[in-house]
């Protein structure tokens, strides 16, 4: 080959490579850049349940203040009244919503939060009759009702507060046969309300014409603040019969029979006999019937 077509040779194959460099060809191929990185969840912070509330014990006595007890005094309640609140807390029978237990058995009251986690606890004043449904109609005259048919009736309730007529606040409970929950009404001297409901003794406890009567102090600090915002449920336990056996539910445990209240005597039912004056009476009950507070 001659020396001219040498240099051509070279020269041809310079260019090529020229081309070629600025086509890319002896250049490596640059990497896609990497996917940005997936945003990090977002962890909303689930705020801890609140601590059960330290319950309250409410003595009969108005004039004490309610004490601090034991986070467990629940235990020391019925089986009656322990069935019925496990099966509101597994079975959210209380539909969200406070709700109280009414051991008419021992004369008890027991409030809980929307959890079934116990409030409080007081002794109440009961229907003299021992029973679980109303004997008499609504609208009999409390004069006219002998003690044996003076029931609170058992069963569960929703219930509302509502202002009587004379400005007062009540718990209606059983608008049907006009029963509320009231601060204990005064009464009749032979009555004595306020020294029932400050005695330890529970036998004592029913002289009522079916109202549910409790410490001023209870109904002031627990059930009006918690009835307030909503209504709330009232389960008002049976005497003649079983908890589960009323509300449909298979008990935790075995209750052994609900402990039937005592009779009251021949000359304490011949002393309420007597026409006692209503105290109170609550407006606007779907019946359009007026509920006496007694």
């Amino acid at each position: 080959m001659t020396t001219q077509a040498t240099i051509r040779t070279l020269a041809l194959s310079l260019l090529l490579v020229s081309g070629a460099s600025h086509a890319g060809l002896f250049s490596k191929k640059a990497k896609a850049p990497p996917p940005p990185p997936e945003p990090a969840p977002v962890v909303v912070p689930v705020a801890p349940p609140p601590p059960p509330p330290i319950p309250l014990e409410f003595s009969g006595i108005q004039t004490e203040a309610p004490l601090p007890t034991s986070l467990d005094r629940l235990q020391s309640a019925s089986a009656e009244v322990l069935d019925v609140v496990q099966w509101v807390g597994a079975s959210h029978d209380n539909a969200g919503l406070p709700f109280i237990v009414v051991d008419k058995a021992n004369a008890r009251v027991y409030a809980f939060n929307p959890a079934a986690q116990l409030k409080a606890t007081a002794p109440v004043l009961l229907g003299m009759g021992v029973g679980d449904k109303p004997l008499v109609s609504p609208d009999a005259p409390m004069s006219a009702i002998p003690p044996q048919k003076r029931i609170t009736p058992a069963g569960r309730y929703p219930s509302k507060l509502v202002i009587d007529n004379h400005g007062k606040v009540v718990l209606l409970i059983d608008g049907e046969n006009l029963i509320t929950m009231h601060i204990v009404a005064k009464g009749t001297p032979a009555q004595r309300r306020a020294e029932r409901l400050a005695s330890v003794a529970t036998d004592d406890n029913r002289v009522s014409y079916g109202c549910i009567n409790v410490p001023p102090a209870f109904f002031t600090t627990v059930v009006d603040p918690d009835f307030r915002p909503a209504k709330g449920i009232v389960y008002v336990l049976p005497e003649k019969t079983t908890a589960a056996q009323l509300f449909g539910f298979q008990p935790a445990v075995t209750a052994p029979p609900a402990p039937q209240a005592p009779v009251v005597s021949a000359e304490l039912q011949v002393s309420l006999l007597a026409p006692e004056p209503s105290s109170t009476s609550v407006q606007g009950t779907a019946a359009g019937s007026a509920p006496v507070a007694e």
